[in-house]
């Protein structure tokens, strides 16, 4: 199975393990599994932490790329397809740009998106895989 997570599943995994679904943890622990986390995610959490949105236990922004790769998972990259696509994926009740960006990326690439964010359902109607 290929996965994306979600910007709280990325910050859950890495430093709060406990607030993942058990079969959420379950799939990222599966080493089958390519679990991937994407640079939009990193974005999303710098922008939050400079703005005193986002409080990290013992780590900065900076430090998280190194521990994606530290938890084997692969960092996702925005292509520039990803970006001049972006236009097709349909409006909804859920206007947060960084989501959208991570629900498109999971949709072009038929990646299983893991979040927890209940907003995300009304893209299954698109084909996106969601898991929590």
């Amino acid at each position: 199975m290929r996965c994306l997570l979600d910007t709280h599943a990325f910050l859950w995994a890495a430093l709060a393990p406990a607030q993942l679904s058990r079969r959420a943890r379950s799939v990222i622990e599966d080493g089958h599994n390519l679990i991937g986390v994407s640079t939009v995610t990193f974005w999303e959490i710098a922008l939050k932490f400079a703005l005193g949105k986002l409080e990290l236990a013992g780590v900065l922004p900076d430090d998280l790329p190194a521990v994606a790769v530290q938890m084997d998972l692969t960092i996702e990259p925005l292509a520039a397809e990803d970006a001049a696509t972006y236009h097709r994926l349909t409006r909804t009740a859920h206007k947060d740009p960084f989501d959208r960006m991570i629900i498109w990326q999971s949709l072009r690439h038929q990646w299983t998106l893991i979040s927890a964010d209940a907003q995300f359902a009304a893209y299954r109607s698109q084909g996106l895989d969601l898991l929590w």
